[in-house]
């Protein structure tokens, strides 16, 4: 007698993935410049656990082409000494990974509760107003992207939004957003001031 449900497979009860597959892109390998700086970063682990680079692989291959595609995650498992899936894997955990092309600048607002409470969701329609795009999507000029991230641990300074993975932007409100983004749009990121990273390095 079995206490698991009998469940023919190919059925629609069947489980099945619900995971996107990453686009397959153009074929890539990396410059020999970032695959200089792979293997500096290899080196500092064991040999049989070079594995352990694959967040540093994938952030070069990021910075090399913007975005993840199926093409540079069989790259980086051959490099490094994963498979194909689980370098896949690595890329749909993390946020901090792109799966489909991006703008020049990707603002990715906290949608955890400090920020929640703290008006990010005023945040994101201030953006998604000025830009004419929802989460999710690029403006058309192809500048920016607007994306949810879950907890940018700066509670105290709700609400975040964070641009390109690495500048902070702390209590924001919708005129403060606003400027931001016109900032970027005349500046780039030399607009950026104020980030708390940039303070603490």
């Amino acid at each position: 007698m079995s206490f698991h449900a009998v469940v023919p497979y190919g059925t629609p009860e069947h489980h099945r993935s619900q995971r996107a597959v990453l686009d397959e892109g153009t074929p890539f390998a990396y410059t020999p410049e970032n695959r200089a700086k792979l293997e500096e970063i290899c080196r500092r682990y064991p040999p049989e656990q070079r594995r352990s680079a694959v967040l540093a692989a994938l952030y070069l291959v990021q910075e090399q082409q913007g975005y993840i595609t199926a093409g540079a995650a069989r790259h980086v498992a051959e490099v490094i000494g994963l498979t194909a899936a689980e370098v896949d894997d690595v890329v749909s955990y993390y946020v901090m990974f792109f799966r489909q092309p991006t703008g020049k600048y990707v603002l990715q607002v906290c949608r955890t509760l400090s920020c929640a409470l703290n008006g990010a969701e005023r945040v994101v329609d201030a953006i998604q107003d000025t830009l004419g795009i929802k989460v999710g999507e690029t403006d058309p000029s192809g500048m920016f992207t607007l994306l949810e991230f879950e907890c940018l641990g700066a509670c105290d300074r709700a609400p975040v939004v964070m641009v390109n993975n690495e500048h902070w932007h702390e209590r924001q409100t919708p005129e403060t957003v606003t400027q931001l983004i016109d900032g970027l749009r005349a500046k780039g990121l030399a607009a950026l001031t104020g980030c708390h990273l940039k303070v603490e390095k």
